[in-house]
């Protein structure tokens, strides 16, 4: 079980985001935000949305750094991620 982050390169509100997932489930994914500070609203649906400034911080406490498309590839593979299609329809 493995809790990944990839490059904060996402504008919204002024600032870049990093998106943070588990490899596995996701109860590890949400432990591991409440033991780090990452507030429940940043949820979304299979991600954590995290500020720029947090990102190392993460890195910090466990969370292993890779590129956009590795951890789009392991979000897939864990059969957590929710795709457009079941965004649109709720």
């Amino acid at each position: 079980m493995t809790v990944l982050i990839d490059d904060p390169r996402w504008p919204a509100h002024g600032r870049l985001w990093a998106h943070l997932i588990s490899d596995h489930d996701l109860d590890e994914l949400h432990a591991f935000a409440a033991a780090n500070s990452i507030p429940r609203r940043g949820f979304d649906r299979d991600h954590y949305d995290v500020p720029d400034e947090a990102h190392a911080r993460l890195v910090a406490a466990g969370a292993r750094h890779v590129d956009g498309h590795t951890l789009v590839r392991a979000l897939i593979a864990s059969g957590l991620r929710v795709t457009a299609r079941q965004r649109r329809e709720g």
